[in-house]
């Protein structure tokens, strides 16, 4: 089965107030030595058993992955095309900030081999956007766009977040009508999550107003506009294929579609994660250990789980079920079933009750999350495994 491969860039302008991420605002002296140090763990890797494997997929991803030198960008891609073996159909993404893109940025990025950006642009409103210190305007997220078009890049991403401080009904009905004017090839709609690990969510969760967090819509008008958002997507021809992901006919993200099938995937960069299919393993999260390990010569890894069935099982589900097209239980119970019978009857109970609640459909050997339901999927999730 064909790889994907993901890169991580932790670095960033500056740090979004719902941000919950390992990144950080750094000297751009120390961006040469990270994207060196990438280089190194790939050119490492291809000396592995995953030396021989297909690649399909790229994705670079952050922080703010744009603010690299193009020229180390592709020094990282020419790495990766030397060290493994690339299918003729590679999809390969470059996460950007709409302020970060430059016409000439956007050309070296075509010619290093990206041919799909995803564009964080999370709102239209420029109140919402610097409530949530995002760097980038309105006016930004067009001038982008059309940088990146007159550049030859025909798949582009646009984020949107529903939830942000200052948002209301209008404003983000406005969101989602200047996107649909663009019309980008994919869209991704989060809905907005209180995260302790975050500013924002430390000062919601203590009740202060800093960040604007009293102005945080509360959680059934969050799903309102997510609701808002899926039927005026699906009337303008988008397919919805994941919770949070739209795409016109034939641009859906083949790379994140690998983490949702338990697909494989090897991670480069601080942070980045990697998947067998039967263990998982991570790289220390700072940066600067990151490069030093490198250097070194000693391995940048921390944490490596392997996965027991059990865990395989819930991850059949929880991931599974993200999908629209909803999972084969069949193929799962004919693998989990007489190694883990009790865990799968007890699944297979708790099928039958959220089926009969309405929050569950089954057809044949295949179920799925009701469409409807979608915005209470991790409550769904806690009851099938909890």
């Amino acid at each position: 089965m064909p790889l994907g491969i993901y890169i991580q860039v932790p670095f960033c302008q500056t740090k979004c107030t719902y941000c919950n991420f390992h990144t950080g605002v750094v000297s751009r002296d120390r961006h040469q030595p990270y994207a060196y140090a990438v280089c190194r763990e790939i050119a490492k890797m291809s000396e592995s058993a995953y030396a021989s494997a297909a690649v399909d997929t790229v994705y670079v991803g952050g922080g703010t992955p744009s603010l690299l030198d193009p020229a180390h960008l592709a020094k990282i891609m020419g790495t990766l095309r030397a060290s493994f073996r690339s299918q003729a159909r590679i999809e390969a993404t470059l996460e950007a900030d709409p302020e970060t893109i430059t016409a000439e940025k956007a050309l070296a990025w075509v010619s290093a081999g990206f041919n799909r950006i995803s564009l964080g642009s999370q709102s239209f409103e420029d109140k919402e956007l610097q409530a949530a210190g995002r760097m980038h305007r309105r006016k930004d997220i067009f001038a982008a766009i059309e940088v990146l078009r007159a550049a030859g890049i025909r798949n582009i991403n646009m984020d949107l977040i529903a939830g942000l401080p200052q948002q209301t009904p209008e404003s983000w009905q406005g969101s989602v009508e200047e996107l649909l004017r663009i019309r980008p090839e994919h869209v991704s709609v989060y809905m907005l999550e209180i995260d302790e690990g975050s500013r924002l969510g430390k000062e919601a969760l203590a009740g202060g107003n800093r960040y604007s967090a009293q102005t945080i819509p509360d959680d059934d008008a969050i799903a309102d506009f997510y609701e808002s958002a899926r039927r005026q997507l699906a009337a303008a021809g988008y397919e919805h294929y994941e919770i949070s992901n739209w795409a016109l006919p034939g641009y859906r993200s083949r790379h994140n579609l690998k983490y949702w099938k338990r697909e494989p995937y090897l991670g480069f960069g601080a942070g980045a994660h990697s998947f067998d299919g039967m263990t998982r393993w991570a790289n220390a999260h700072d940066a600067a250990r990151y490069v030093a390990c490198i250097e070194q010569g000693s391995s940048p890894g921390e944490q490596f789980e392997g996965l027991a069935a059990p865990q395989i099982l819930d991850e059949e589900f929880f991931l599974g079920l993200r999908l629209l097209e909803g999972m084969d239980i069949g193929r799962v119970e004919r693998e989990f079933g007489s190694e883990l019978p009790a865990r799968m009857a007890s699944v297979r109970e708790r099928i039958e009750r959220l089926a009969s609640l309405g929050f569950i459909e089954r057809d044949g050997d295949c179920i799925r999350l009701v469409p409807d339901r979608l915005t209470v999927s991790n409550e769904v999730f806690v009851q099938l495994l909890g």
